[in-house]
């Protein structure tokens, strides 16, 4: 059996200002309308599943004895609802450009996450957030451990998405342990919602993009060739996506846990910058580490 390794404390970090009102350039990262909006999509989707992520996990929670898990499931809904809340005044920036935030969420509310807690069972429910929970933590773990993805991006929302990151390895496992420890879910529940979210999270995020790239006033040739060099970049060899394929089948495995993988090596050095300093400073300080250091797991 391979060796799992050691979880670090789940801890909600509250009170965080990232300067989000600010005047934050409509294309932050880097100039790069699709590199933008892929991050300006998927922050449009966290408000509604971070909220049903909660309740899929508190759907069990009558159903938890275990002490230790319970508290992981008290931290991990305090940090999503964290996400939640910021990534809210995240999106605020959005509306403000034009981007229909409001209908997107409505749409997510209602024909989406609405329509899997009204069909799906309960513990299909909780796979999906289990799924969704890894997909995120190996992307979180790609955005610090790969940070060159965010070369040239504003300090704060690059200093959101770190932080985003970090808990989100955190608390990778929660849902998870639920799934296989509580609602004994399984084997084909667990593949069959990491296939729906496979499906669906990128339909959802290319379908919004697309959306604001339209609302950015660009012609109709200038989106193609935002799109086609913006998929090259996604998933050439060696880009952003390819490169996560073992984490990504690992979850496939029957033996498979979330800590088989550790957090990234820079963690504790990150969680002990964001006890210090403010968050955009310490994301900061986390990037002059890693240069110097060669990399999160350099």
């Amino acid at each position: 059996m391979t060796s799992r390794a050691p979880a670090p404390d789940i801890i909600p970090r509250e009170h965080l200002d990232f300067g989000l009102d600010g005047d934050i350039p409509r294309f932050w990262l880097a100039g790069d309308p699709f590199k933008t909006r892929l991050f300006d999509a998927m922050s449009t989707l966290f408000p509604v599943g971070e909220r049903f992520f909660i309740t899929c996990v508190r759907d069990f929670k009558d159903r938890i004895t275990d002490p230790k898990l319970q508290q992981q499931i008290k931290d991990f809904t305090r940090q999503e609802a964290q996400h939640s809340m910021l990534h809210t005044r995240y999106n605020q920036r959005l509306a403000d450009q034009g981007i229909g935030v409001d209908r997107i969420l409505e749409g997510q509310e209602r024909r989406l996450f609405g329509i899997i807690r009204k069909k799906l069972s309960r513990e299909f429910s909780l796979g999906i957030t289990a799924a969704a929970e890894h997909i995120t933590a190996i992307m979180a773990d790609a955005f610090v451990e790969r940070h060159h993805i965010l070369d040239g991006a504003d300090d704060r929302i690059r200093a959101l998405y770190v932080w985003h990151a970090m808990e989100e390895m955190e608390h990778k496992a929660v849902a998870y342990d639920v799934l296989t420890g509580v609602a004994q879910a399984s084997y084909l529940t667990r593949v069959l919602s990491m296939l729906l979210v496979t499906i669906l999270f990128p339909f959802h995020v290319f379908r919004i993009m697309r959306h604001m790239l339209q609302v950015d006033g660009f012609s109709r040739w200038e989106r193609t060739r935002i799109w086609a060099k913006g998929l090259w970049w996604l998933y050439k060899p060696g880009g952003v996506f390819l490169p996560l394929l073992g984490q990504y089948f690992s979850y496939l495995k029957p033996g498979f846990h979330p800590w088989d993988e550790p957090v990234v090596p820079c963690y504790p050095e990150w969680s002990r910058l964001m006890a210090e300093r403010s968050p955009i400073d310490a994301s900061k300080q986390l990037m002059n580490y890693l240069n110097a250091h060669g990399g999160a797991r350099g």
